[in-house]
């Protein structure tokens, strides 16, 4: 669990981070940087959860032996579908983060939200709809290892 009490700011309570794929964690199909390492320190404290709709077709062997859930979308209402996932595991719970049009409304809803502006560019209004913004996976990631990090930055 992450939880932390940030002045200012309301106290997060998170069981689950929820990921976008392309974009966000993969540029091409394939994993950024170092992502895999901090996917499993992360998952030490929150369960991960990879939600896409797997443009490259790579996901699941990308993602082998990683302790991750994976869920593949349909095609159709994907930022609908993105919230309806968070909604089903409490929001409230819920770390998102997401760099596209179809992550705005799971990042909106979620207790805590991180926007990604890598290689693949991203949403505009995400901007709006996140808590923060990172142009690293792997510094969005790190910022919820180091949580002093998140504090520094929310705080009031």
């Amino acid at each position: 669990m992450l939880k932390i009490d940030i002045p200012g700011f309301k106290p997060i309570e998170a069981e689950h981070l929820v990921l976008d794929f392309n974009g966000t964690i993969a540029i091409d199909g394939r994993f950024v940087g170092d992502v895999i390492g901090h996917l499993v320190q992360v998952s030490e404290f929150l369960k991960v959860h990879v939600i896409t709709a797997d443009t490259f077709g790579t996901v699941r062997n990308e993602l082998k032996d990683l302790p991750v859930v994976i869920k593949i979308l349909e095609p159709e209402h994907q930022d609908k579908q993105k919230l309806n996932y968070i909604n089903d595991l409490g929001p409230d719970r819920v770390v998102a983060i997401g760099n596209g049009k179809n992550d705005h409304l799971m990042l909106r809803g979620a207790a805590l939200s991180i926007g990604i502006i890598q290689e693949e560019g991203a949403y505009s209004q995400i901007i709006y709809d996140t808590h923060l913004i990172c142009t690293s996976i792997n510094d969005a990631l790190l910022i919820l290892v180091n949580q002093k990090r998140l504090l520094a930055t929310l705080r009031n």
